[in-house]
């Protein structure tokens, strides 16, 4: 592949060797350091998510929502100005005129999906080559999902829930950067789904979506003491002595399930009521969670209330939950609510993804600008330090994002020195 020949050839930095269990994979073939770029490629094929609202609509091209403009002929796809479109124009040349012989009626059913097994088909009938590669969703930079794109030479690398990379979207551009140091002739990796979870529930999820059983250092310890503990805490229930931190494993009588710090006993009833009664409001926060945004975070508060009775403090069904308050919160507009469950959710980001995860950064930045907002300038700088410290690593400092927070770094910085100055003069 003509792609390939050129990434790897660039910099000299990649090898593709073939292994028995896992078809071709990517060396490196130097050594890379934390936060260097491995690889980047544009893709090959790419089409923004469909909004049911224009407004919500994205550029073809570059993924913009500013001054968009549909294609005249086939009323489909949106474009930001000419420069786009004359830079798309080749491939959507043809769909557009397949796009305009499509009924009018038809063209909501249209998906994303469609329409990248079409773009894809006319771009092989371009260049008459051969393609088969993962698709991927291309994130903005706070990992927000845009569009659906195919890289060819970026699904090369395969998965591991422990990975020594990641890949995050600059635009419609793929970028594979080292979150370690990776020596040369290391295989490069990164997670193709949320590894925030079990081992058991990890290979379910690779089995379902990608078709293939990991064996990557986390997922070898199945079975063994230390995932058996580390799921019981992911999935599994908390001590009733509220001063015990244990986990709980199931009583080999079957009675229910012992902590294996203080021998207590949770029965299987006492369980099971509260499971019943988390079941029930969660079905009660779908009915209401798109409308009133007040019910929907009383609603959550008593999940929350009902889930610190029942699951271990760094219980992912928890953090999803308080997750869903700072989302709620934040789009209410009561800031000191949602910095609270932000912290909430800190803690326990830091347990289950390694500490060079763009969620965790993305987490403190969040944090960071809460408290940034709500007049607790010296902890804002504490949590955008900590943000820049892991997204530098992830996401590069040349990017707009990357620019943006390095600034309100800065300014921070500044008012509290300024605010430290007055007191002095004082």
């Amino acid at each position: 592949m003509e792609e390939l020949q050129k990434a790897l050839n660039d910099g000299r930095s990649l090898t593709v060797s073939t292994l028995p269990d896992k078809g071709r994979c990517l060396f490196t073939s130097r050594h890379f350091s934390p936060g260097e770029v491995i690889i980047s490629q544009e893709p090959y094929v790419a089409v923004p998510n469909k909004n049911s609202n224009d407004s919500s609509s994205r550029c073809e091209w570059c993924l913009s929502t500013r001054n968009l403009k549909k294609c005249s002929a086939c009323q489909v796809v949106w474009y930001c100005g000419s420069t786009c479109q004359k830079t798309d124009w080749k491939l959507h040349r043809l769909e557009c005129q397949v796009l305009s012989k499509v009924e009018k009626g038809r063209i909501k059913s249209l998906t994303p999906s469609i329409r990248l097994m079409v773009k894809l088909y006319l771009r092989r009938k371009l260049q008459v080559e051969q393609l088969a590669c993962n698709a991927h969703t291309i994130c903005d930079a706070e990992l927000r999902p845009l569009a659906t794109g195919l890289y060819p030479v970026i699904s090369l690398i395969n998965h591991s829930c422990l990975p020594n990379s990641v890949l995050v979207f600059e635009g419609r551009l793929a970028v594979v950067r080292a979150v370690e140091h990776i020596p040369k002739g290391t295989e490069v990796l990164i997670s193709y789904i949320e590894t925030a979870a079990s081992t058991m529930t990890r290979q379910k999820a690779l089995k379902e979506q990608y078709f293939f059983t990991c064996t990557c250092p986390r997922c070898i310890k199945a079975g063994q003491y230390d995932d058996i503990k580390e799921s019981a805490i992911l999935e599994g229930y908390c001590c009733k002595d509220n001063s015990c931190s244990g986990f709980l494993l199931r009583d080999p009588e079957n009675r229910g399930f012992v902590c294996q710090e203080c021998g207590l006993l949770r029965e299987k009833e006492e369980i099971k009521d509260i499971e019943w009664e988390v079941k029930y409001l969660i079905e009660k926060a779908s009915m209401c969670s798109s409308g009133n945004k007040i019910d929907a975070s009383l609603t959550y508060k008593a999940i929350e209330k009902q889930q610190l009775e029942l699951c271990h403090p760094f219980s992912i069904n928890l953090m999803r939950t308080r997750e869903t308050l700072l989302k709620i919160y934040m789009e209410l507009q009561n800031w000191k609510e949602a910095l609270a469950y932000c912290r909430f959710v800190i803690p326990i980001y830091e347990r289950v993804y390694p500490r060079l995860h763009p969620l965790v950064g993305l987490q403190y930045y969040t944090c960071g600008k809460l408290e940034w907002f709500l007049g607790e300038t010296n902890e804002a700088i504490q949590s955008l330090t900590k943000a820049v410290d892991v997204l530098r690593i992830t996401h590069g400092t040349s990017t707009s994002f990357m620019k943006e927070l390095l600034i309100k770094l800065e300014e921070a910085r500044a008012e509290a020195s300024y605010s430290l100055s007055c007191k002095d003069d004082q």
